[in-house]
């Protein structure tokens, strides 16, 4: 079908971008949303960022050289991947809805 599925820490990343966002605040937003079951590890976030950048889902922002903290926000791309993972899983739920609804 061409989309891929998004991992749970992925999803949570786009989501926490639609403001820009340093790596630890997406830490802690993530962690934040996910109601603490979501704990990314500085190794995983900023492989994550690498990824998510190469895609086009998310830019990064500014220039760490300038003394600050590099700081990164979605993209449109980002945003129809955000779209396209919310309407796989809601057919995800829909068909379990629909054919578990006998089960005793």
């Amino acid at each position: 079908m061409g989309t891929t599925a998004l991992t749970e820490a992925v999803f949570y990343i786009l989501l926490s971008l639609d403001a820009p966002l340093h790596g630890y605040g997406i830490m802690q937003n993530v962690e934040s949303l996910s109601g603490g079951r979501v704990r990314l590890a500085a190794g995983t976030l900023y492989g994550a960022l690498a990824t998510l950048t190469e895609r086009g889902w998310i830019a990064s922002l500014g220039d760490e050289s300038e003394g600050r903290r590099k700081e990164y926000q979605i993209t449109p791309a980002g945003r129809e991947a955000v779209r396209a993972e919310l309407r796989r899983l809601h057919e995800l739920t829909q068909n379990g809805d629909a054919l578990t609804a006998d089960w005793n």
